[in-house]
């Protein structure tokens, strides 16, 4: 199976799932947890002492920051594969 039609297989698989899910956030609540925990353990080690509203703070801080810095890596990646793209077609 080329890369192709794999990609078309999944996409398929993926939206038949979704549509046969009623309630979407329900259906991911374990994982958003899961990642929201993640934030709030490294908040405690940071701040051992602070309260629930500070460490809650921190922790969507935290959050903000890792999602920034992968949004800042695959712009980073886009442009690499942009200037490898030009360098072959000007080969």
């Amino acid at each position: 199976m080329d890369p192709t039609e794999r990609s078309l297989r999944a996409s398929l698989a993926a939206h038949t799932s979704w549509a046969n899910t009623l309630d979407p956030a329900s259906r991911t609540a374990k994982a958003r947890a899961a990642a929201n925990g993640r934030f709030e353990k490294q908040a405690r080690e940071l701040h051992p002492d602070a309260t629930e509203e500070q460490i809650a703070r921190a922790a969507q801080h935290l959050r903000s920051a890792h999602f920034s810095r992968l949004a800042l890596q695959a712009a980073a990646a886009r442009r690499v594969n942009a200037a490898a793209k030009r360098r072959m077609k000007a080969a």
